[in-house]
């Protein structure tokens, strides 16, 4: 038999026999269900899936010698073992994509329509996951009910999941709300992209290179927007590694994406506090919101304040935190323009409790100050395309300066606006000369 044939047979062998435990393990959890016991969870759940393996792996051996064949070596038996334990204890089929780390997004609908995009934006379709939509579900349960941050409920009265894997990676799925369970993976690996790399891959120039980190150590509030999968997170923790390792950050989270407390073993931000909000249980209480959050971040004496993404009536609770001593806070948001960040802003602080005006949310606007940085899909990748600093505000209307502009289309970096003197001061302080985008500072008369 040829090394091909043999690692076949072993494959179609470790997908059986992992099919078989399933099918136990949903029995064992009917019967515990049917019992009135709580499902097996954790080490429980280990434990019951060891013993599962082990009984199937006897009965097969026990069948083999009754047809006179030869039992497995034991150092294969061990491999098919693990093998079989990865797929019904550990991340199961998952387990092998998300140790690629070329992989960045999966995406289900139910068990054999998976897709699967690779760094690049390369992507293809994957064999199916599991071998029914009940068999998904049930794996996705359990990782739900093993999540580190707390066992999640996911059923027909709490269809919404989302929770974070083994390794960073943020699980969302939804059941009941479609006609088949949809899953979806974005995947952030501990070991990010830092902002010289992001340059060598043409996110950022060596002009906006240069202009964000002094902008992160001069402690500017960043507000980064573009679309979904543009890589907004990915910038975040770019720039995050320009920050002072001395300063105590806060980060706030729904699900666990940024995990600046865990760069470098903890090392890179010693003092990073990283919260995560919480939906409500079954019965519609203690609910975590990440507006909640942020305050409570206010009283936790950070430096700064990094919220993953802000989308709703947190907003508010944002910008309090950017104009309020915390500067250098950061946060993402969905927008299809540096621009089009405004009417966002607008339109989530109108959301808050305090249902905030136009003109009020202008004037919390100009009170933040923060540098909006827009991130492009383009044809030749994501591309930052433009930074955009807020300077005040009149009326219903927040006035801005585009201070860097690139074309999606060519990559050249445009002619912009010059920085307001406070911006273009402390840019100079952090080592960045302000000239290097529109001109000579004399000529905008502010001197050297």
């Amino acid at each position: 038999m040829t090394v091909s044939a043999s690692s076949d047979r072993t494959a179609e062998l470790v997908r059986m026999l992992a099919s078989q435990a399933t099918r136990r393990l949903q029995e064992a959890a009917r019967a515990d269900a049917a019992a009135g016991h709580a499902p097996a969870a954790g080490a429980a759940l280990h434990q019951r899936a060891e013993e599962i393996v082990a009984a199937l792996l006897d009965e097969r051996a026990q069948h083999e010698l009754a047809q006179g064949r030869t039992v497995m070596p034991a150092a294969t038996e061990e491999q098919v073992r693990r093998q079989v334990l990865a797929r019904v204890a550990g991340l199961g089929p998952l387990e092998a994509l998300l140790a690629d780390e070329s992989v960045e997004n999966i995406t289900c609908i139910g068990a054999d329509r998976v897709w699967v995009r690779r760094t690049g934006g390369h992507r293809q379709e994957h064999p199916p996951l599991a071998d029914s939509d009940e068999a998904l579900v049930d794996l996705i349960r359990r990782l739900a009910a093993e999540a580190e941050s707390g066992e999640r409920r996911w059923d027909a009265s709490a269809p919404m999941l989302n929770v974070e894997l083994p390794g960073g990676a943020r699980l969302n799925a939804v059941v009941a709300l479609a006609r088949r369970p949809s899953v979806t993976i974005r995947r952030h690996p501990l070991s990010h992209l830092s902002l010289a790399r992001l340059r060598r891959t043409g996110m950022v120039c060596d002009r906006a290179h240069d202009l964000l980190a002094a902008a992160v150590r001069s402690r500017r509030n960043l507000i980064i927007s573009g679309a979904t999968n543009a890589g907004k997170t990915t910038l975040l923790r770019a720039l995050a590694d320009h920050i002072d390792p001395a300063e105590r950050l806060v980060t706030i989270e729904d699900t666990l994406e940024l995990n600046l407390d865990r760069l470098d073993e903890g090392r890179a931000h010693p003092e990073c506090v990283a919260l995560q909000g919480r939906p409500p249980n079954i019965e519609g209480h203690g609910a975590v919101e990440l507006a909640d959050l942020v305050r409570q971040a206010l009283r936790m004496s950070p430096d700064r304040v990094i919220v993953g993404e802000t989308r709703g009536p947190e907003t508010l609770a944002v910008l309090n935190a950017m104009s309020m001593g915390t500067d250098g806070s950061m946060t993402t948001i969905h927008a299809s323009s540096s621009a089009g960040v405004f009417a966002k802003i607008a339109a989530y602080t109108a959301q808050a409790a305090e249902r905030l005006s136009l003109e009020a949310s202008c004037l919390l606007m100009a009170a933040a100050s923060p540098l909006i940085v827009h991130i492009a899909n383009t044809e030749a990748g994501r591309m930052v395309t433009s930074v955009r600093e807020v300077v005040g505000a009149d009326g219903t209307q927040v006035v801005s300066n585009e201070i860097y502009a690139r074309d999606p289309q060519s990559g050249q970096v445009r002619p912009a606006d010059p920085p307001s003197p406070p911006t273009a001061a402390a840019l100079q302080r952090a080592g960045f000369d302000p000239a290097a985008l529109v001109g000579d500072l004399a000529d905008w008369g502010w001197g050297r």
